[in-house]
């Protein structure tokens, strides 16, 4: 927020010049190279550092943020002052009172009472969710999506069909959507403003309540463009928390599938009519929203990865299908529906996800290769070809961007996996940090096993860097050498099974190596 605030106080137009610009009217105030627009926002950051760090030090006094702005920056900037202001009020008092987690733990352990606070991310501007500790609870479901995750969500659905129309040249038939119920929580709704916009439609909504009281259908003409069909994954956490939602989008699709549109204009209605002339059932050519079965949560790919019990996309999709193949929607309640859901994903051209934080990425969780790595799985199997595999960023909601699959996870890979400060930073969380690193791993080939996304190049540089590397393989050694086996036996898979496509035969020997090394060390207790 500093830096945008800095920014915007200098002069200049909004675009690469004035960033260059800024550059080197910056270096007059912090050393460092000005010659791109990237080297302006290092030198920013340096100015935002030195504005927190001096707060710091003056124990983030409110009246010290004007004469703090003055000394660092040479000249008053109120808009900075008042960032600063803010943090010394709100931000640093909040986070002050972290230590609420372990005294209200305890005093819930006694039967006392533990206040309570809302969800949300402090990341997308929800600084009231903090301080920790609290007895968290949920956004209201008829309040998603909230007016602002409207304004994202249109955002997120045109950055979709902008980025597929440059791929291709044509617009998606149909879009897959993973859904989950921590993100609706976090941004108030962005995946579900998507849908609708996707479809369409607008929601409409109470004035005194806020609330979410229906939808509202925007003219083909108004859109521009034709109303794109999307087929839904929900997470089983979602369908609990949001039953309200899942029946708001289910009326939307079959409200679209039910306009008087021709087919070009209306994938949904044009889709609704095949199935309907081949079973007869309008009900079922509507199902576009499927999940877990009623009680069960997950899509089932991490314990078939894990288990090495796999051989091809059939396994992958067969399992993904086994655990989502349950139809949600007015009058569904997790109707058995395979067949519709195998029917409804040989459609998707588009498999998609949305991040809409920095908390986490794509290889920091298994839930990521299961639900969006195992649709791109199913639908390849179905079709015998992959759709296009997108990640929606709305991590900064001015700022939406749309990237596939694999330029998001070579942006994650050079960014955290193999980036020496985070290797860093785990080692000094001993046993744990191994085994993050070592998960991140088994991510990853998660990840390329169901969508083939991890390069030869890739492999190559976790082997030196996680494996061969004197420290880190000294770190794992002594502080959890299963996690290390882990990971040398996960890259010996990769390759095995041909997603390592063309490993160096020396790299492989040296994992095997490593491999029998270690076997040896733990099957005899580590003498």
């Amino acid at each position: 927020n500093v830096t945008g605030h800095l920014a915007s106080g200098l002069p200049g137009d909004a675009d690469a010049v004035k960033m260059i610009y800024l550059a080197v009217e910056l270096t007059d105030l912090v050393a460092g190279p000005a010659r791109s627009a990237a080297d302006a926002v290092d030198l920013l950051e340096q100015l935002c550092r030195r504005l927190a760090e001096g707060m710091e030090e003056r124990g983030w006094e409110l009246s010290a943020a004007a004469p703090l702005v003055g000394e660092v920056l040479g000249h008053e900037l109120p808009s900075a002052v008042a960032v600063l202001g803010f943090a010394s009020t709100e931000v640093v008092p909040r986070l002050a009172r972290t230590t609420d987690e372990i005294e209200n733990i305890l005093r819930a352990l006694n039967g006392g009472f533990v206040p309570a606070g809302p969800s949300g991310s402090p990341t997308r501007g929800l600084v009231n969710v903090l301080p920790t500790g609290r007895n968290f609870y949920s956004v209201d479901p008829k309040a998603i999506p909230s007016r602002l995750s409207w304004e994202v969500g249109q955002a997120l659905a045109d950055s979709l069909v902008a980025r597929y129309l440059a791929d291709t040249g044509d617009y998606p038939a149909s879009v897959g959507l993973t859904v989950w119920g921590t993100s609706a929580m976090r941004t108030q709704g962005d995946d579900i403003a998507e849908i609708l916009a996707l479809l369409g439609c607008r929601p409409v909504w109470d004035d005194a309540s806020r609330r979410v009281s229906g939808f509202e259908i925007v003219p083909v003409a108004e859109l521009g463009r034709p109303r794109i069909d999307v087929t839904v994954r929900i997470s089983g956490f979602f369908r609990d928390a949001f039953p309200h939602v899942v029946g708001l989008l289910d009326d939307a699709v079959r409200a679209v599938a039910e306009l008087d549109e021709p087919a070009e204009a209306n994938y949904v209605r044009a889709h609704a009519d095949q199935d309907t002339a081949e079973h007869g059932d309008r009900r079922r050519a509507t199902a576009r929203i499927f999940g877990s079965k009623p009680g069960a949560y997950g899509a089932g790919l991490l314990p078939l990865i894990d288990a090495r019990n796999w051989q091809s996309d059939a396994d992958l999709a067969e399992v993904y299908a086994v655990w989502g193949g349950y139809a949600y929607g007015r009058g569904l309640d997790g109707r058995a529906a395979r067949g519709d859901m195998e029917t409804a994903f040989r459609r998707i051209k588009v498999a998609a996800k949305n991040v809409d934080t920095r908390e986490h990425d794509l290889v920091d969780a298994d839930d990521y290769f299961q639900y969006h790595g195992g649709m791109v799985a199913m639908v390849r199997h179905l079709t015998g070809e992959s759709p296009e595999a997108y990640v929606g960023d709305s991590a900064t909601p001015d700022q939406i961007k749309t990237r596939t699959l694999g330029e998001e996870t070579h942006r994650v890979f050079r960014a955290r996996v193999v980036n020496p400060r985070w290797m860093a930073a785990m080692r000094r969380h001993g046993y744990k940090g191994a085994f993050e690193m070592a998960a991140t791993v088994d991510y990853l080939f998660g990840y390329d096993a169901t969508a083939g996304v991890v390069d030869d190049w890739m492999y190559e540089k976790l082997s030196a860097e996680y494996v061969f590397a004197p420290e880190n393989q000294e770190f794992m050694r002594q502080s959890n050498p299963w996690a290390l086996r882990g990971i040398t036996e996960r890259l010996l898979e990769a390759a095995e099974r041909g997603l390592w496509a063309e490993p160096d035969e020396q790299t492989l020997e040296r994992l095997r190596a490593t491999y029998l090394e270690l076997e040896g060390d733990l099957e005899g207790g580590g003498e």
